[in-house]
Formats: C-alpha cells, sequence, structure tokens
C-alpha cells in the first residue's frame, strides 16, 4: 500500500512540474510576442500582451504550485499531505484525460486504506 501513495506523490509531482513548464512556456511565449509587438512600436498591444502573460502564467503557476506541495508532503510523510492530496485528486477528476486518471488513482490508492491515527483518537475496537 505504501508503494502505491509513493507512485501518487510522484504522479502529482509530476503533473505539477508538467503544469509550472507550461506556465513558464506560456509566460515566455506571451511576452516575446509582447516584445516583437512593442517593437513594432504598438505600446498598446504590447502592455496588454505583457499583462495576459503575466496573469495567465501567474494563475497556471498558481495551479500546479499545490499538485509539487502536496506530492512532497505526501512522500515526506507529512500530517497534512494527504488530505491536500485528496482534495486535488478530485480536482483533477475535471480535467479530462490525465487529470482524470490521476484522480481515480489518488483516490483508489488513499481512500483504500484509512490514514493514520491520531494520538488518542477513539478506536474502532470494542473495549474489553
Amino acid at each position: 500500500m505504501k508503494k502505491h501513495i509513493q507512485i501518487v506523490a510522484a504522479l502529482h509531482i509530476a503533473l505539477g512540474a508538467l503544469s509550472l513548464l507550461a506556465a513558464i512556456v506560456v509566460f515566455g511565449v506571451l511576452g516575446l510576442a509582447g516584445g516583437i509587438v512593442g517593437s513594432q512600436g504598438e505600446r498598446q498591444a504590447a502592455g496588454i500582451l505583457g499583462i495576459i502573460a503575466v496573469v495567465l502564467g501567474g494563475f497556471l503557476a498558481a495551479l500546479a504550485l499545490p499538485g509539487i506541495i502536496g506530492g512532497w508532503a505526501l512522500l515526506t510523510g507529512r500530517s497534512w499531505g494527504r488530505p491536500l492530496v485528496l482534495v486535488l485528486g478530485v480536482l483533477d477528476l475535471i480535467h479530462i484525460p490525465l487529470g482524470t486518471a490521476l484522480g481515480i488513482y489518488t483516490l483508489w490508492a488513499l481512500l483504500r486504506e484509512p490514514g493514520p491515527q491520531l494520538p488518542g483518537a477513539p478506536t474502532n475496537q470494542p473495549i474489553a
């Protein structure tokens, strides 16, 4: 079971890293387009492209970071990693096709067996 959790963590880190790479590419391409347009004398269009590059690149980066952080937390055994990755797994279900597959695998792996019990938490075993 631990192997599946490690795989889920690694997949979330990998998908987050790919999404972060996509954010960098979008930022770079739109920034380059803005630079080219600006060199042609269209200052307003270059400014608009620059704003779109920053907003869109920042938005995509903000969506990628929780996957990287959650995968790292799950991999290192942080107590808040499992709930974060579960939430990300549910949210990934709407990202067809890779996100859906990752979401299903995440839910299957993390809900298959309950997480570690908190100290002092009641157990389901009868008291003798």
